[in-house]
């Protein structure tokens, strides 16, 4: 800090000066588009394709095991004995049933969702590919 004609100087520390370097560097766009930016561009739609094969299997995953854990309930709780042991039976074990196949097709939801979202992405990760190659 100093005083120079009636100027106030003051100087900021070399951790201050990089604080706002970072933060001078999120709101200032870059004129040029690096290779760093291209590969995190690469990175993130690959994530993006793989991220929402997991979602669609993850949902029906979950929604299966939740109507298989209802049908379990069913069977095994006091109100087996309000619809009667037959009838409690029959919901029980076809809510079970429904629930399997949920989690069956699980995998397969994640695969073919996968396989879409890929076709879908390729053109703009090859075009990323080809870039970054030379």
């Amino acid at each position: 800090m100093s005083f120079d004609n009636n100027k106030f100087n003051y100087t900021y520390s070399a951790k201050e000066q990089n604080e706002i370097k970072e933060i001078r560097e999120k709101y200032i766009k870059p004129k040029t588009e690096s290779k760093e930016s291209k590969i995190e561009r690469l990175r993130r739609l690959d994530a993006s394709v793989t991220s929402k094969a997991t979602a669609a299997s993850l949902a029906l995953g979950i929604l299966g095991l939740l109507i298989l854990g209802a049908g379990m309930s069913i069977i095994l709780s006091p109100i087996s004995e309000i619809l009667g042991i037959v009838l409690a039976m029959i919901l029980g074990i076809t809510l079970g049933i429904i629930g399997l196949v949920g989690i069956a097709f699980a995998y397969p939801v994640y695969t073919a969702v996968l396989k879409r979202e890929r076709a879908a992405a390729a053109p703009e990760i090859i075009s990323l590919l080809e870039e970054l190659e030379e």
